[in-house]
């Protein structure tokens, strides 16, 4: 029996993705038409002994979120619950305090998954390994560059056995290159070393608190708490992957993550791809359209697009390395590239919008570029970052 746990964060987190997660929480901002955490669950679903899927965060369960539950609860038939924690508990700080409902049945192993990263998930592969040599913990791994590598938690690996020998959460020189993906594969026994650190902070935090109430106590950062402090204990091994990863931190990532799954959707899913028919659009390359657009047929779209629900393209419409979400208008002749239509945005007619292209992986340097992210409340111009790279705030004009 496996169960998996996606950690979905919460509105405090995700300031480089605004304007878009004004909107919508980020988790269900749709990347390739669907939300960015239904990639994960169908990961998940398609692993043998899957029995429950748990998202942990610090959203209120409004009414998007319980919608899509419900609908991805049927989909794929399986039992898929949110679990609200009463605070932001950081990365670990969910999984020990939800630690009784993730081990309830007696899972043999639990995944963990971040839900802003893009990823192939060879959740199958991880278990394999897992299966074959157990260990509390078992990290996806993928190189980058050395300039890269430092944007993210960096893991020193003995070669021969695949243990983590060092880890260090986003160093400031060069460790390894060889990077966390924010992808695990836990036992039952890696929650004893969660405890340890929650018992820890209470007890800094008594020294602090007569009361022994200290809030921060449940705040647990699996990264530098646990990975750092275990590592060359034999308890945390690491599994390289060569497939497609990123980190969807920002408008600009949004972008390349939808192409990275649409190019998987060659493979996993065929039938999300439009065709190219009689009197319909020219589609070139991966493209996605939701049933209840309409498109002009005199309109080029692609390659790596994603067009949403209920959105209007006039005639003579080019559109290329985009998303359009749901309700937008593109008006005839509208020239929309690299760029990121907001909801129930209108783009008028023979208006042009074009930004310098990039590739965001970690394995290529920083680009200092610019994403046009179109919304209704104005336009903002946003950083397009590597896959982690951090920024400063964008500043919008309303």
């Amino acid at each position: 029996m496996l169960k998996a746990v996606i950690l979905i964060g919460g509105p405090q987190k995700g300031t480089r993705f605004r304007p878009l997660s004004f909107e919508v929480p980020k988790p269900l901002f749709p990347v390739a038409g669907v939300p960015m955490i239904q990639h994960h669950i169908e990961a998940c679903a398609q692993v043998a002994g899957m029995q429950e899927i748990l998202l942990i965060g610090f959203y209120q369960p409004d009414e998007p979120l319980t919608r899509f539950l419900e609908a991805a609860q049927q989909e794929f038939n399986l039992p898929i619950r949110y679990l609200q924690e009463f605070a932001p508990l950081g990365t670990g700080g969910g999984l020990y305090h939800f630690r009784d409902q993730i081990l309830a049945g007696g899972p043999e192993a639990f995944f963990v998954l971040n839900a802003d990263v893009c990823s192939d998930f060879p959740l199958s592969a991880m278990l394999e390994v897992h299966r074959h040599q157990p260990h509390p913990f078992l990290l996806l791994g993928t190189t980058a560059n050395r300039t890269q590598s430092l944007n993210y938690g960096c893991i020193v690996e003995n070669p021969q056995t695949h243990e983590v020998l060092h880890y260090v959460e986003k160093p400031s020189t060069f460790v390894s290159d060889i990077i966390n993906c924010g992808i695990y594969l836990f036992s039952p026994e890696a929650l004893k070393p969660l405890r340890d650190v929650f018992q820890r902070n209470q007890q800094d935090g008594q020294l602090e608190d007569s009361s022994g109430l200290w809030p921060g106590a449940g705040t647990i950062r699996l990264e530098q708490d646990v990975f750092s402090a275990l590592a060359g204990q034999g308890q945390i091994y690491v599994h390289l992957t060569d497939g497609i990863w990123s980190q969807i931190k920002s408008a600009g990532s949004a972008l390349y993550a939808s192409r990275l799954y649409l190019s998987q959707y060659q493979l996993t899913h065929p039938e999300r791809l439009a065709k190219h028919t009689p009197g319909g659009p020219r589609i070139r390359g991966n493209v996605y359209i939701h049933p209840t657009a309409k498109v002009a047929p005199s309109a080029v779209l692609g390659p790596n697009v994603s067009i949403g629900e209920g959105v209007t393209m006039g005639e003579g419409v080019r559109l290329r390395e985009s998303i359009v979400l749901h309700g937008a208008t593109l008006q005839e002749h509208t020239c929309v590239l690299h760029s990121i239509v907001g909801w129930g945005s209108t783009v008028g007619r023979w208006a042009r919008v074009e930004v310098p292209p990039m590739t965001p992986i970690p394995t290529t340097p920083e680009p200092t570029w610019t994403v046009r992210a179109y919304s209704r409340m104005g336009s903002c111009s946003l950083p397009l970052p590597s896959a982690a790279a951090s920024g400063s705030p964008p500043r919008c004009s309303y």
